[in-house]
């Protein structure tokens, strides 16, 4: 069966203004629900905090843990997204190819979440193993033995997510995250303290509200999916218990270097944590407000690299060499013009940013405030570098181009990267500066090298025949 595929990628896709207009339609979206979901995230710290000092510390500990082996498994079913766009690019039997990588993406998510699950077990050993209080290790080990059933229903939720924006349908992501940040804040509200009759659960309560707010929005998905004619031809949910082999290894083979992508780069931004921790409890404190504040502006760079991967895969399955060169054209040029703007910000009001965390006019703040200001600067020195780098990457996937741009990462955050913040924060006088230096020097080169590999593309043989 043939089908031409949803998202427009020959004759006037081709343009500049045809291509700008179809990433806004993916990346805004995309980038809104990345703004959303952290809101999502922010909701839990605003309950949990009212607990007590002991119960957020376990949560900030527990979350960081899940929230890593999380970031990775996602980078695995990610795979999804290049694989789907090439075969609708390519336009013949489109339909069965995209019902293949989806099936099989919905395989490898129930596969990884016993990896996350498994981390989510085990994690309470760990922390005791690294020095962690056995009260706070204690209560990250409740609250993520009641967290680890949610890794299912978010890793089925993100490839059904990557579905609706390859099937053009990103805004409806968006609303569904808004649904999740209502459904979230309404069970926080009911199981941490005990409301409405329901059980006072504390910390287990804000886990389980996180489980039934990742089965609520996997149920949307699959409503919103099956309720749309064009998605619900692809029949994604018919047969699913029969294994495609030959499509899952092809998912492994590309999905396990962005998922070490991803590791290679969260690793590097959590090593400099304990870096910080180990120079100074200010310096700490310091750099996560001002890192709080860069993962925020990240989000919308990350989710243009996601349409990115879309665009440029759907141009490369229709052999359009033109396509290919006008999507990665395209959401540069949005990134970095994104990346001014957040950088202008960084340096012309930095306290007003920081107040989103802190009261910077509080006097036992004046430290804190200082550190951060400085953190934030270097931060809008390396905005342009942070979006080119995560838009480079996802450009490269859309090629299914993953392993080589997993060495070039290595190389770029944990040689130049986290050699320099080391270097500089323990054997200069520097310190927590020097940490935030080595982390623009790893974006910088990065960039740098994931760049030569997209300019170098056709060279290398990574675009299809075409024109």
């Amino acid at each position: 069966m043939t089908d031409a595929a949803p998202i427009s990628t020959r004759h006037d896709a081709t343009s500049l203004r045809a291509e700008f207009g179809a990433t806004a339609r993916l990346g805004v979206p995309l980038a809104a629900a990345n703004l959303l979901q952290m809101a999502v995230y922010a909701i839990d710290v605003i309950f949990i905090a009212r607990l007590g000092t002991q119960e957020l510390a376990a949560s900030t500990l527990a979350t960081s843990t899940y929230g890593l082996s999380l970031w990775c498994t996602l980078g695995l079913i990610s795979a999804v997204a290049p694989m789907a766009a090439t075969a609708l690019g390519r336009g013949r039997h489109a339909v069965r190819e995209v019902r293949r990588s989806f099936r099989m993406g919905l395989w490898l998510a129930a596969m990884a979440c016993l990896f996350v699950m498994a981390i989510c077990f085990l994690a309470e050993d760990f922390m005791l193993l690294t020095g962690q209080s056995a009260e706070v290790a204690r209560l990250a080990g409740i609250y993520l033995t009641w967290l680890a059933p949610a890794a299912l229903p978010v890793l089925a939720s993100n490839v059904l997510r990557i579905f609706v924006s390859t099937m053009d349908r990103a805004v409806l992501a968006t609303w569904i995250t808004v649904v999740a940040l209502f459904v979230n804040a309404g069970f926080n509200w009911l199981l941490i303290f005990g409301n409405w009759g329901f059980p006072a659960l504390g910390l287990g309560g804000a886990a389980l509200a996180s489980v039934i707010t990742a089965v609520v929005v996997l149920a949307a998905y699959v409503i919103v999916i099956q309720s749309d004619r064009r998605m619900r031809r692809h029949y994604l949910f018919g047969r699913l218990w029969r294994p495609d082999w030959a499509r899952l290894k092809e998912l492994w083979r590309v999905g396990l270097p962005i998922a070490a992508i991803t590791l290679a780069e969260g690793g590097l931004f959590s090593s400099a944590a304990y870096l910080m921790g180990a120079i100074g409890t200010l310096e700490l404190a310091a750099h996560t407000v001002a890192l709080g504040l860069g993962a925020l502006c990240f989000q919308v760079p990350f989710g243009i690299a996601q349409a990115a991967t879309i665009r440029v895969g759907l141009h490369n399955g229709a052999g359009s060499h033109v396509g290919v060169h006008n999507a990665g054209l395209t959401t540069m040029i949005v990134t970095l013009g994104f990346a001014v703007l957040f950088a202008a910000a960084m340096l012309g009001v930095p306290k007003l940013l920081l107040s989103i965390y802190i009261d910077v006019d509080a006097p036992e703040n004046a430290e804190l405030v200082k550190l951060a200001v400085v953190y934030l600067y270097v931060a809008a020195a390396f905005q342009l570098f942070d979006g080119a780098q995560a838009v480079l990457a996802g450009l490269l996937r859309g090629l299914s181009d993953t392993r080589v741009p997993f060495v070039l990462a290595v190389i770029g955050y944990w040689l130049f990267g986290f050699g320099t913040a080391y270097y500089l924060g323990f054997h200069t006088e520097v310190g927590g500066l020097g940490v935030w230096i080595g982390l623009a020097v790893g974006l910088v080169i990065t960039s740098i090298l994931l760049g030569w590999r997209w300019h170098r593309r056709e060279s290398l043989g990574l675009v299809t025949g075409g024109v």
